[in-house]
């Protein structure tokens, strides 16, 4: 018979009254508000990290593919569309690499063979030009973004407010123009509207119509902002480009995490010496900076949220120890181990903590289900990317932050549980 867990259980079911009572539900109410902050700050970050990405990655893929003029110069350099690199590319699966091996954090001479986490889902082309958007009463710089029949239109409608995408089926350039809404309330532009986008060429202008087929919100300001969409062979006519030629090549993968293992093998073993291949985070580093620091705030979070959970559990198992030490007294009189009555505290405290995670649990993940389906949190777009707080619940995570909490918090238990042994059995008995 574990005699210390059976003792710690007839002393926290004895619905015994007293001032301990009062800080226990304290301690448990501090357990449970850490967990739910936890298990909130979590959800919510992952949340943001993961509709922000996705957002960017969809709407300017994982990795670019240039020509290498372009990099270094204000003028596009066209690329040949059909060539052998672009139709490779699509078909490259998983990878294998050699992962350095470290051993406390210092690096070793040994590798070890690793695949890569997916592969190449799609590889779609792009031209950009810039221009002014000229209507009866405005005028708008713009970047038109041309695309072509392999453009994932599935992503794009989640985003599409009104109107239809662009119809490649016919034999000449299609005259639609995507636009955002922040683009169509300053221009007061409808579907159906008719435009003008001027372009200058030296000391020459040029100049195409459009109508608006469709009005889309990203939410990312710097899209919202500069970019409408339109067929890539209105871009080849403007910049007298054959058919064949594009600006670029957008590259999407099925795993973000294999992003600087795809970038170094496309650029290192697929492109030629007059192409230059770049990450989306290399083009865009203070939104990923920006997005990296969320991770820094929830470590804060955890430990501090850690550290009020055990300064309440430690102040809760003192005046337990001080409360019972009649109890102490006699059980070490009748010969009982120091460390056997210290585990009564622990198996006590073990309860206490429980408590606090059960109903941390219950209010944490309630609130994120709660943000989840019905969107009580109201963000502004412009600041945050997104119009609604979104939340990712990671089970896997709330397992481990539980387990960890309950761990943590235990083995720091047992410093104030050495009080028992400062405990004089003479003195004990007749404490009252």
């Amino acid at each position: 018979m574990n005699l210390p867990y059976y003792i710690a259980k007839r002393v926290a079911f004895s619905g015994k009254k007293s001032f301990s009572s009062i800080i226990i539900r304290i301690a448990i109410a501090a357990i449970a508000l850490s967990v739910t902050v936890m298990i909130v700050a979590n959800s919510l970050v992952a949340g943001f990290k993961s509709e922000i990405s996705e957002k960017v990655f969809g709407f300017w893929g994982h990795i670019q593919v240039i020509h290498f003029e372009s990099n270094r110069s204000f003028e596009v350099v066209p690329i040949k569309r059909d060539t052998a690199f672009y139709h490779r590319l699509d078909t490259i699966g998983s990878v294998s690499y050699k992962k350095p091996v470290y051993f406390l954090n210092e690096l070793t001479q040994f590798s070890k063979e690793e695949n890569s986490i997916g592969g190449i889902r799609q590889v779609q082309v792009f031209a950009e030009k810039a221009g002014i958007i000229k209507t009866k009463d405005n005028l708008e710089g713009i970047i038109l973004k041309g695309v072509s029949d392999d453009y994932d239109w599935e992503f794009f409608k989640d985003y599409l407010l009104e109107g239809e995408v662009l119809d490649f089926s016919d034999s000449t350039a299609s005259r639609g123009i995507l636009i955002s809404r922040q683009t169509a309330n300053r221009l007061k532009l409808e579907i159906g509207g008719k435009l003008t986008v001027n372009f200058v060429e030296g000391d020459k202008q040029r100049f195409r119509p459009f109508r608006v087929s469709g009005i889309y919100k990203t939410g990312l300001e710097d899209y919202d902002k500069k970019f409408a969409i339109v067929d890539i062979r209105q871009i080849q006519k403007l910049n007298n480009w054959e058919a064949d030629e594009v600006g670029g090549f957008e590259i999407f993968l099925d795993d973000i995490r294999d992003l600087d293992l795809y970038w170094k093998r496309i650029y290192e073993e697929e492109l030629g010496t007059d192409l230059f291949a770049q990450t989306i985070k290399e083009m865009y580093p203070n939104l990923f900076g920006w997005l990296e620091l969320q991770d820094f705030n929830v470590q804060f979070i955890l430990l501090l949220m850690v550290l009020v959970a055990i300064i309440n559990m430690t102040t809760a198992l003192m005046i337990l120890i001080f409360e019972r030490t009649n109890m102490v007294g006699i059980l070490k009189a009748l010969g009982s181990t120091n460390w056997k009555i210290r585990k009564i505290f622990l198996y006590y405290a073990a309860y206490i903590i429980s408590l606090g995670l059960f109903w941390g649990n219950l209010i944490g993940i309630s609130l994120c289900l709660l943000q989840k389906y019905f969107g009580f949190i109201q963000l502004e777009e412009s600041a945050y990317y997104v119009s609604v707080a979104p939340v990712e619940i990671n089970w896997w995570l709330i397992i481990l932050l539980n387990l960890g909490t309950l761990v943590i918090t235990l083995l720091a238990m047992i410093i104030p549980s050495y009080l028992v042994t400062k405990i004089s059995p003479v003195k004990a008995v007749r404490y009252k």
